[in-house]
């Protein structure tokens, strides 16, 4: 069991956060696309970010990853320890709100894959992208599109374009994978950018 702790050890490498849910959904093709990112980011030498679950598209991709000998680290509120079943067998650090966790795994990365997730997801990506609409930020947004999960996500996104709420622009904040390996290759050949630091507070 790994000591839990309140920072993240340093690491020099390239590191790319996850989102994504923390159940299984009913389809086996989630549950796999998890796991399947977490084995090929190991393979291909980057550290994964998570939300420090155990279960679900969360727990199956860091497990995937330990598994394959890649780095991981989890960030895991302390009031949801019960809840989302902590995988003590990477490094895990407790924050104290949902806040500071989002802080960190921005913080700590260099790119974002959003796969399917529930409304923790969405708020998670909608914040992030949020944030790269007030050039906050210019990390690469990659959605892992597994069939078709996030289609109905992107429509409205171009709603709001068309209705005039969001400039056209605003569409070339994230490109769309629609594998593992398409995610992969687009994460590996995406710039690394300075981490800058965002309090919304």
């Amino acid at each position: 069991m790994t000591e839990l702790k309140s920072t993240v050890a340093p690491y020099d490498g390239q590191s790319v956060c996850l989102f994504c849910a923390s159940s299984d959904g009913n389809d086996p093709a989630y549950l796999e696309s998890g796991r399947a990112f977490g084995q090929q980011t190991a393979q291909v030498g980057w550290r994964l970010v998570y939300g420090g679950g155990g279960v679900g598209l969360m727990g199956a991709s860091a497990r995937a990853a330990h598994a394959e000998g890649g780095r991981v680290v989890g960030i895991m509120p302390r009031f949801l320890r019960s809840r989302e079943r902590l995988f003590d067998d990477v490094e895990t650090v407790i924050v104290e709100s949902m806040h500071q966790r989002k802080q960190m795994m921005y913080d700590e990365s260099d790119v974002f894959v959003v796969a399917p997730g529930g409304v923790g997801t969405l708020e998670e990506v909608i914040e992030l992208l949020s944030w790269k609409r007030l050039d906050l930020h210019a990390k690469p947004v990659i959605f892992l599109n597994i069939l078709g999960f996030w289609d109905s996500l992107f429509t409205l996104l171009e709603e709001t374009v068309k209705a005039g709420m969001t400039p056209a622009s605003f569409l070339e904040a994230y490109t769309v994978a629609t594998s593992v390996e398409e995610a992969i290759e687009m994460m590996q050949k995406s710039e690394s950018t300075p981490h800058v630091r965002h309090d919304p507070r």
